[in-house]
């Protein structure tokens, strides 16, 4: 055995927890979640899924509950293509929420499926 497979990466791992959604289902699920966006504000301010609210990892612990207080409140967190939303993901469950979702394929499988941004333009 490789000693280095006792320790799984935590990105590895929380990927393996996570429950990811395929673009397609989000709009349907019910109750309907609240989509965080992890990625860095410049990418939020040029185009994000309608609704979502933008928390960077760095506050996120300081941040959530401004959001989302009730621990049970669905939530679905997407970056640029999908690899940087499973730690994030990881992260809130550690925290104590319940039902965390990763969108399958970030933001650009929201695109390739048809999904509509919503832009603020630059600052």
């Amino acid at each position: 055995m490789n000693p280095h497979d006792a320790f799984p990466k935590p990105e590895a791992d929380a990927g393996n927890r996570i429950s990811q959604i395929a673009p397609h289902q989000l709009g349907r699920r019910r109750p309907p979640p609240v989509i965080v966006d992890v990625r860095e504000e410049e990418e939020f301010l040029l185009g994000h899924i309608g609704g979502a609210k933008r928390i960077s990892p760095e506050s996120l612990e300081k941040s959530i509950r401004d959001v989302v207080p009730d621990l049970s409140t669905p939530i679905v967190v997407y970056c640029a293509t999908g690899d940087r939303c499973a730690s994030v993901a990881n992260r809130l469950q550690r925290l104590g929420y319940h039902d965390i979702s990763t969108l399958t394929g970030g933001l650009q499988g929201w695109l390739e499926a048809g999904g509509l941004v919503e832009c603020l333009g630059e600052k």
